[in-house]
């Protein structure tokens, strides 16, 4: 069933542990309001933030945020996915819907900590639109719109890593 416009969901998380760095695999259910994809269609970036925190308050044992930025440059007609801070980390596409698609597959890197988790400790996966890297003149409609809230509920996975 196709999500609702305007709406995000976590799902398939995977924690990955190799020579003391940990990746998480994750998917993005994601589905733009009309004007987030009018923004984004007019050059404007969009960044998600992803949430990760392992262990349950109060006895968290690691926390992360890392960004994702959808893109788009008018003049080659390409829609850039970006991950993290890694300027080499981007992954280009022909339409929009492609670039969505591309949010159900992700792998991000996590701080070390992350690689020596206990299999039985839970990890707590949030993501949402990222109001503050949004130019100024959107910033305050990002904050107050409806059309402009975008954010998953917060979903417990087992740490399990491989």
């Amino acid at each position: 069933m196709l999500a609702p416009p305007g709406s995000l969901a976590v799902r398939g998380v995977q924690l990955y542990s190799t020579a003391g760095t940990a990746v998480l695999e994750l998917g993005l259910d994601c589905r733009l309001s009309g004007p987030m994809q009018d923004a984004l269609d007019r050059g404007i970036p969009i960044t998600f933030a992803i949430d990760v925190r392992a262990g349950d308050w109060p006895r968290r044992q690691a926390r992360a945020t890392r960004a994702i930025e959808l893109r788009y440059y008018p003049l080659s007609r390409r829609y850039q996915l970006r991950l993290g801070d890694n300027p080499d980390d981007v992954r280009s596409f022909t339409t929009q819907a492609y670039l969505v698609s591309a949010l159900g597959s992700l792998r991000l890197g996590l701080p070390a900590e992350f690689a020596h988790l206990a299999p039985a400790t839970p990890l707590h996966v949030r993501a949402a639109i990222d109001p503050t890297a949004l130019p100024g003149a959107l910033r305050l409609p990002a904050l107050f719109e409806p059309a402009w809230r975008l954010a998953s509920a917060d979903s417990t996975w087992p740490a399990a890593t491989r």
